[in-house]
């Protein structure tokens, strides 16, 4: 059974590989206003991050932040096989505009590795493509709950010589040695991670459970660290790479303090595109013990 559904969404994304980008978006958009319009799970979780995080929109403005948020959720949907079945090149030319490449010269100067957070928005898939098509790059994931996929996750992932290493004991010694060797780590910083070995850190104002691999890389490796975004441009022109610095303290000591840096950091991406952000992901699930769950306010963490 498991083999049957992996052939059945492997064919699936192959098929949607064959559309140009304009036809993508266009389901896409499609997709995610039927989100919209339906009492969905994700636009539930969205209503549910959008009242936490950007409280300052009033009812109105909340229920468009949503319905744009979905209608780009559905965009990023359709793009994925685009990223994953089209010839790097073409997708490559994709990338029509760059902002702040600059600086991760500046953080690689003298043969330092550098960590690039790449957070859930707008194309993260391009993002990476684009980074491993420059430099050496090794990026960290969690394997698919379908075990038949994740062979197929890694060849697409690693046509350009990407490394996927995953999120275990083994895989961070490996991107920690390629951070000292003076290469390119990427890492999706805005996941809820789970075990022990984090922090709660503030996000949009609520204390949740942040990732301290970070923190714990740049103390190990003295890596420079940098956030990375690729923006999605309207009509189908393509998409924007923007790289900024971080907030000062994402390699302190302080746990606490260093994943309050990286998330304030995370914010300041958000806020400058919040449509493209993933809002339909339950990133405030796992709170400080005795806090109730936002998405199950009956539940207590």
């Amino acid at each position: 059974m498991s083999k049957l559904k992996y052939f059945v969404i492997a064919g699936l994304l192959r098929v949607v590989g064959w559309l140009p980008l304009g036809s993508a978006q266009r389901i896409g958009r499609w997709i995610g206003l039927l989100l919209w319009k339906v009492p969905t799970k994700a636009r539930e979780v969205t209503d549910i991050n959008l009242r936490i995080c950007l409280p300052e929109l009033s009812g109105q403005e909340r229920e468009r932040m949503a319905q744009a948020s979905l209608v780009q959720t559905g965009q990023t949907m359709l793009e994925v096989p685009l990223m994953w079945e089209w010839p790097v090149q073409k997708c490559l030319d994709l990338v029509k505009e760059t902002e702040g490449l600059e600086l991760i010269d500046e953080a690689m100067a003298g043969g330092k590795g550098l960590i690039l957070l790449a957070p859930h928005l707008g194309n993260w898939e391009l993002a990476g493509l684009f980074f491993s098509s420059r430099y050496k790059m090794a990026a960290l994931y969690s394997p698919p709950n379908m075990p038949e996929f994740e062979d197929y996750m890694i060849k697409v992932r690693g046509r350009l010589g990407s490394e996927l290493v995953r999120g275990d004991r083994r895989g961070l010694a490996r991107l920690a040695a390629i951070l000292r060797e003076g290469g390119v780590a990427g890492i999706l910083p805005d996941q809820s991670p789970r075990g022990k070995g984090n922090a709660f850190a503030p996000f949009f104002g609520m204390e949740v459970k942040t990732m301290t691999l970070v923190s714990k890389l740049i103390q190990r490796t003295e890596a420079n660290v940098l956030i990375t975004y690729a923006e999605r441009l309207p009509d189908a022109q393509g998409f924007r790479i923007v790289v900024k610095r971080t907030d000062d303290g994402l390699g302190d000591k302080d746990a606490v303090a260093a994943t309050t840096a990286m998330n304030r950091s995370i914010e300041r991406c958000v806020l400058d595109i919040p449509e493209q952000y993933q809002w339909e992901y339950k990133r405030l699930r796992h709170r400080p013990p005795g806090q109730p769950n936002p998405y199950r306010p009956d539940r207590i963490c």
